[in-house]
């Protein structure tokens, strides 16, 4: 458990894990009796949320550069914790979720979602297919889940019933949430729709209310991969069958209302668009799509990594280098000043983690550019080492 602190915990989280073997037997039995009546605690209910500013550079005078941190009791934490482990359990033995959705999977990640789906678009065009990749938008999807539509997903999708199904129904009914910045704290709201946020169980019961879209989407045979609320559709087209396209756009029409029908909003005009390979249909399809008001780009980032159209990820390093090199010099600047410790762990909170992302990716490239990142990694060398540039690495 991390030593994080809400305003609401009756001690503090750090203190609760020192004296944790004293308390035990007292919080097995809250979570025992919670679960065995089918009742979620009230008093968990409550959320604190804190505005952060999104980037240091921003405007703080803008409400618009904030994201609210929501915090909730320890205590409910532990409780939502004991639940996951077992509704994982039931949900792997089943096969329930959605084999394409990655997040918040054991040995699922970014990085595993992003190599089937551009595995499959270099297959394609190793076929000489073209293919449409869309990265589709949704606005605030956690906010606006329906807790009614979510319980029936329980129910019918899961399989739930009793008092298992009504402990989910106690935990999603009753929440509260207040703004705490600094010394003020605004009134208290409630919350009458979404999964909490910050919650261990959130994440899941989305992944659980999304679970029809997979069968809209196959059922329009386009390939699909999903990440949390980051969804990526695409469609491989033969040169002799440009129509198929069709089965595309009608995909994205009944994607659409089923999203309206369950309250959640497609933002189009976030919605980013990628055709991938060359043929003489290329520019065709561009037109086509254009004209259906979807704006195709030469480059789009999903999930933290930029995707070009030609899949030689040149735009990705180069936002790599670029911004590991900014890193580097400014630790070079306070090198002289902190320890070989301090300094290997800015590197890799600022500079390595960079390089490791979905690196995956990047295997087969040109050495070129490959080299390139292995600059990257000479000068981390080099400053941590304190040598010079004229020395060998």
């Amino acid at each position: 458990m991390k030593p994080s602190t809400c305003a609401l915990d009756p001690i503090p989280t750090n203190f609760f894990k020192e004296v944790s073997g004293v308390l035990i037997d007292n919080v097995l039995d809250i979570v025992n009796l919670s679960l065995d009546t089918g009742v979620f605690p009230d008093c968990l209910k409550t959320a604190v949320v804190k505005p952060l500013l999104k980037k240091n550079n921003l405007d703080p005078s803008s409400l618009e550069n904030y994201r609210p941190i929501s915090n909730l009791p320890f205590l409910s934490k532990i409780l939502e914790k004991a639940v996951i482990m077992q509704l994982n359990e039931h949900l792997n033995k089943h096969a329930i979720l959605d084999k394409f959705q990655s997040g918040f999977r054991t040995n699922h990640s970014t990085e595993t979602a992003l190599v089937k789906v551009v595995n499959d678009l270099r297959v394609n065009a190793d076929r000489g297919h073209l293919s449409v990749l869309i990265l589709l938008d949704l606005s605030a999807a956690f906010d606006t889940i329906d807790h009614n539509i979510l319980k029936n997903r329980l129910s019918q999708w899961v399989g739930l019933s009793g008092s298992v199904l009504n402990w989910f129904e106690s935990y999603l009914a009753g929440r509260k949430f207040f703004v705490s910045c600094g010394n003020y704290n605004s009134k208290t709201h409630d919350i009458l729709y979404g999964v909490p946020q910050g919650s261990i169980l959130g994440p899941l019961l989305f992944s659980i209310y999304m679970l029809p879209l997979g069968q809209i989407i196959s059922g329009h045979n386009v390939s699909y991969h999903s990440y949390a609320d980051d969804t990526q559709l695409y469609l491989s087209i033969a040169p002799d069958d440009p129509k198929s396209l069709d089965s595309l756009t009608q995909c994205l029409t009944c994607i659409s209302e089923w999203m309206n029908s369950n309250f959640l909003k497609l933002n189009k005009e976030k919605t980013e668009i990628l055709v991938i390979g060359n043929n003489g249909y290329n520019e065709a399809i561009r037109n086509k799509l254009d004209a259906l008001g979807l704006k195709v780009k030469s480059e789009v980032k999903s999930l933290g990594v930029t995707v070009d159209c030609n899949l030689n990820f040149k735009s990705h390093i180069n936002k790599i280098t670029r911004t590991a090199f900014f890193h580097l010099r400014n630790i070079a600047k306070v090198r002289p000043l902190i320890s070989s410790k301090d300094a290997e762990k800015l590197v890799h909170a600022f500079v390595f983690s960079r390089l490791d992302y979905c690196n995956a990716l990047l295997s087969g490239l040109p050495k070129k550019d490959i080299n390139r990142l292995q600059l990257v990694q000479n000068a981390a060398a080099r400053i941590l080492t304190r040598k010079r540039k004229s020395e060998h690495i």
